[in-house]
């Protein structure tokens, strides 16, 4: 029994030395790589490839032998004669065709837009290459935030419009707000069925704690120069004069909102559909916000029949620390979860 003790007392011991270790190497390694800031790195998917390679397995398990050897027969046939005319157009010395391409990016935006950072690098890599014939498609997810920051993510769409490059967005579950904003950029929406559009509005709200610093006899002072440098407050007494301003800022920002959706969409009844209300596909597209319903899976399985279909990623690198943080937050979100889901009654 004493040597169980002893023996548990050692091991614990060891175990404490290694994490200790571990955990020296793991700080010396974050700071010895020395990574630039906003620096990472473009990747590019071929999806057409992907498809094709789906769909060659599939045929495989699902014909008999003799009919899947007929449909390799067929692939290599049409291979061949791919070939040929690009050794003919060789021959000629005149350019081969060239597949049209179409460049897929994804932006899952938060509140305050900080993909966009990602955004404009996919966007001035696509620029860099593209050519005539070659087209765009976004597939947008965001629910709306900062106005200086969707604005952006939106002039950045922009540039693909001034470019001349075709540019389709496809909404699957919500485009909203500053989600819509960037949608309506391009020259043509789709959206699923149940999929929310629209919120074309300006919302604003800040929680004001003076009544209670005043219960408990704090003072809280604040200093400016200007008249409406600060409108309301959280700490600070409001005024009417105040929420007035703000109210009318508030205003200005949804006439410029209104303006910049009907200069990409004129068709629109903007008094209609300015609101502040959502509608889903079905919806929308009856009120002119989309212009067809569709999945970015149809979408894209649609273009990829006779268009190269390449997906691209810019994903800004992150230091070990970061790293090591986000897999104990991943981590410590499955467990909750697991936890969530035994504490659920059961049908």
């Amino acid at each position: 029994m004493e040597f169980l003790y002893e023996y548990g007392l050692f091991l614990a011991k060891a175990v404490t030395i290694v994490i200790a270790i571990a955990a020296v190497v793991i700080v010396i390694l974050a700071s010895a790589v020395k990574q630039k800031s906003d620096k990472g790195e473009l990747k590019l998917t071929n999806l057409s490839e992907e498809l094709k390679l789906l769909k060659h397995d599939l045929k495989e398990e699902l014909l008999s032998k003799k009919q899947f050897k007929a449909y390799e027969k067929q692939l290599k046939a049409d291979e061949k004669a791919k070939e040929k005319a690009k050794e003919k157009a060789e021959k000629n010395q005149t350019e081969s065709p060239v597949e049209p391409r179409v460049f897929v990016i994804d932006f899952n935006g938060s509140i305050d837009a900080a993909e966009v950072a990602s955004l404009r690098e996919e966007i001035s890599a696509i620029l860099t290459i593209a050519e005539p014939g070659d087209e765009v498609v976004v597939n947008v997810e965001s629910g709306g935030g900062m106005v200086h920051g969707y604005g952006l993510a939106s002039s950045q769409l922009d540039r693909l419009r001034q470019a001349d490059i075709p540019l389709t967005i496809c909404v699957d579950k919500v485009a909203a707000s500053g989600g819509y904003m960037m949608a309506c950029v391009a020259n043509k929406i789709y959206a699923a069925p149940f999929a929310i559009v629209g919120s074309i509005g300006v919302v604003a709200q800040i929680p004001n704690f003076n009544r209670l610093l005043k219960k408990h006899d704090i003072d809280y002072e604040q200093h400016t120069a200007g008249d409406f440098k600060r409108t309301l407050t959280v700490f600070g007494e409001n005024t009417d004069e105040g929420r007035e301003k703000f109210q009318k800022e508030l205003e200005e920002t949804h006439v410029l909102f209104k303006a910049f959706i009907a200069k990409y969409r004129p068709g629109l009844d903007i008094a209609k559909v300015a609101t502040g209300e959502h509608w889903y596909g079905q919806q929308a597209i009856d009120l002119g916000l989309i212009d067809a319903l569709s999945t970015s899976d149809d979408v894209v399985m649609q273009l990829a029949k006779d268009k190269t279909v390449i997906k691209v990623r810019y994903q800004l690198k992150k230091k070990l620390a970061d790293k090591i943080a986000h897999g104990a937050s991943m981590s410590l979100n499955a467990l909750f979860n697991k936890l969530a889901e035994k504490n659920q009654p059961v049908s």
